[in-house]
C-alpha cells in the first residue's frame, strides 16, 4: 500500500472511531479498544496513525468543537449529519496536531472521505467549513 493509501486509510478508520465515540454509548478508551475488536487491520503503520488521529480528536475535543461551530454560521455542530460532524473533527484535529501535513492536503483527504461516507450535498458544505478552519489556523502560525 501506498503512503498516501495508508493515510486515507488511517484516516478513515479515525472517522469511524469518531462516529462509533458519537454515539454516545461508549468512552473515547473503550471506542479504542473495541473497535478492533470488529476489524482485521494488521498494517501497523495504518492503525498507528488511525489511533493518532482519533487519540488527538479526543484530547481536543472541546477545541476542535469551539473551532468547527465558529464556522457553521447557522448550523449547531449537534444537529449535523454525525458523518459530517465527524469529517470536521478528524480533519481539525490533523490540522491542529500534525502540523507537517499540508492543509489542502487534509481538506482534500476529508472531502474525500465525506464523497465515501456522506451524502453528495454535504461536501460543498464541509469544503467551506473546512476552508475557513484552515484560514483561521494558519493566521494562528
Amino acid at each position: 500500500m501506498t503512503t498516501t493509501g495508508t493515510r486515507r486509510k488511517s484516516r478513515e478508520l479515525a472517522m469511524q472511531m469518531l462516529f462509533q465515540g458519537d454515539l454516545g454509548k461508549q468512552t473515547p478508551e473503550q471506542v479504542g479498544k473495541t473497535f478492533w475488536l470488529a476489524r482485521e487491520e494488521s498494517d501497523a503503520e495504518v492503525r498507528g496513525f488511525a489511533e493518532d488521529l482519533y487519540r488527538s480528536a479526543t484530547v481536543r475535543a472541546e477545541e476542535i468543537d469551539e473551532l468547527i461551530s465558529k464556522h457553521l454560521l447557522k448550523w449547531r455542530i449537534e444537529r449535523m449529519p454525525g458523518v459530517d460532524r465527524n469529517v470536521l473533527r478528524l480533519a481539525a484535529a490533523e490540522m491542529l496536531a500534525f502540523k507537517s501535513t499540508p492543509f489542502p492536503i487534509v481538506i482534500n483527504e476529508a472531502l474525500e472521505i465525506a464523497r465515501r461516507y456522506s451524502a453528495p450535498e454535504s461536501v460543498g458544505f464541509l469544503n467551506g467549513v473546512l476552508d475557513a478552519m484552515a484560514k483561521e489556523l494558519i493566521k494562528r502560525i
